[in-house]
């Protein structure tokens, strides 16, 4: 058979494929605003079937499987906490597992094997081959290791994308079509707090670095003060619509790096139309399998390596705690470990964990003189090296206790700076 008979013979619609489903399946999701909304919502209809247990990383979509009205129909097998899922995790209706952002393909190849896939792919070309589109990362893996069946919801609206991002039709058992559009991460606000961080951090960055970045107001900052920059790359587990802005106007070219030299590397994209548009069929753009572009080995050979990461808290030691509040679950590790592990190998490299010196709107103390209790440690006091905040930066790398404590004191808000001091000479830091 052709692919085209191939294609033509297994395409149905979404409650046709989802009624292959079984009770007590594990079912894994294709990643972030990659999610196959069709086929998830064709499935959370169904009445008919008991302990299907979902799991994938970062929900953007409703994740309506989570609601209290689902238990005993679908239970959340979580690799990273989001707004979604919080709630279920805490009140026990949904699992939370860590694991290094990196190693996820492999827990899906040798520990979780799902049963079924839920992908959503390009159109075929002109060979039969279909893209992941705007996210590779765990999302090849469960292709790939999918014991029964993988679903396929083709869009046309899905960019087609470039690296290790093809799936040939004969590789997928059921297509259902359904062209609406990709969700979407818009830009996030930027206020006076999160442009002094960005302008402190765009201080660390050299001409010919090549950065990490993750989402949200902190990373987008950051881009802004990088104007005056030249010949800067990117190797990222993602990336947003700012990072585009600067490709166009010529300060992102990856020319100086010394691997994949000239290409964008990432494993997703989470941003709007902007972002997918950019990616559509860009040779200079490269998506990749998370367990590439994170592998802290891989990392580590590339030169002059800027890692940004976020942080809830810090203690006086240089302790990071970024995906928990308190006993709370609230994230994951992510990527964070990952890459400040690879820029700490990378010649010329640069760790940072970026964050408001405040929460709460100014109740409380993001440097703290101990974690919350029930807070996990994130990232170890050995692998930080700088800490930033809108008061300044501090350099913690082979740093003693008693400088560590210094400096971090010295960027905290100062209405806490006596309280840390009190504290920390109570330790005997000071």
């Amino acid at each position: 058979m052709s692919w085209q008979e191939i294609y033509k013979s297994r395409l149905v619609s979404a409650d046709e494929a989802v009624k292959q489903i079984k009770s007590g399946d594990h079912v894994a999701i294709h990643h972030a605003c990659a999610e196959p909304r069709t086929l998830i919502e064709a499935m959370v209809k169904r009445t008919d079937i008991e302990n299907v247990v979902i799991s994938h990383m970062a929900a953007i979509g409703p994740a309506e499987y989570c609601q209290p009205e689902y238990e005993g129909r679908f239970r959340h097998t979580a690799f990273f906490a989001g707004a979604q899922s919080r709630k279920a995790i805490d009140e026990g209706r949904a699992d939370f597992t860590a694991c290094f952002f990196h190693e996820l393909p492999r827990v899906y190849r040798d520990h979780l094997p799902p049963d079924v896939a839920l992908i959503q792919v390009s159109p075929p070309n002109k060979r039969g081959f279909c893209s992941l589109g705007i996210s590779v990362d765990y999302s090849m893996e469960i292709v790939k290791s999918a014991k029964s069946l993988v679903i396929a919801q083709v869009n046309n609206l899905m960019p087609y994308t470039y690296g290790d991002t093809f799936v040939h039709v004969s590789e997928i058992d059921l297509f259902v079509e359904s062209d609406r559009p990709l969700l979407e991460y818009p830009l996030p606000e930027i206020g006076k707090v999160e442009e002094a961080i960005g302008e402190h951090i765009a201080g660390l960055v050299e001409n010919g670095s090549c950065l990490q970045l993750g989402i949200g107001a902190i990373p987008d900052a950051v881009l802004m003060f990088l104007k005056n920059k030249r010949d800067l790359g990117i190797h990222t587990e993602m990336f947003s619509d700012r990072v585009t802005y600067l490709v166009e106007e010529g300060i992102i070219n990856s020319k100086e790096k010394n691997i994949d030299r000239g290409k964008i590397v990432c494993s997703f994209v989470m941003g709007t139309r902007v972002t997918y548009d950019f990616v559509d069929h860009n040779p200079q753009v490269i998506f990749k399998p998370i367990d590439y572009c994170n592998d802290p080995c891989i990392i580590g050979q590339i030169d002059k390596i800027v890692a940004i990461n976020s942080a809830i808290q810090v203690d006086l030691l240089g302790q990071v705690c970024a995906d928990t509040i308190g006993y709370r679950q609230y994230s994951a590790v992510g990527g964070q470990v990952d890459f400040v592990r690879g820029a700490s190998r990378s010649r010329g490299g640069k760790a940072i964990i970026a964050m408001p010196s405040t929460a709460g709107s100014g109740k409380y103390s993001r440097i703290v003189p101990i974690l919350d209790e029930g807070a996990v440690v994130t990232t170890s006091r050995n692998d930080v090296q700088y800490v930033v905040t809108e008061y300044g930066v501090a350099d913690l790398r082979y740093k003693s206790n008693k400088q560590r404590a210094q400096q971090l004191i010295a960027i905290a808000h100062p209405d806490f700076r006596a309280e840390l001091t009190a504290a920390a000479r109570r330790r005997n830091l000071l």
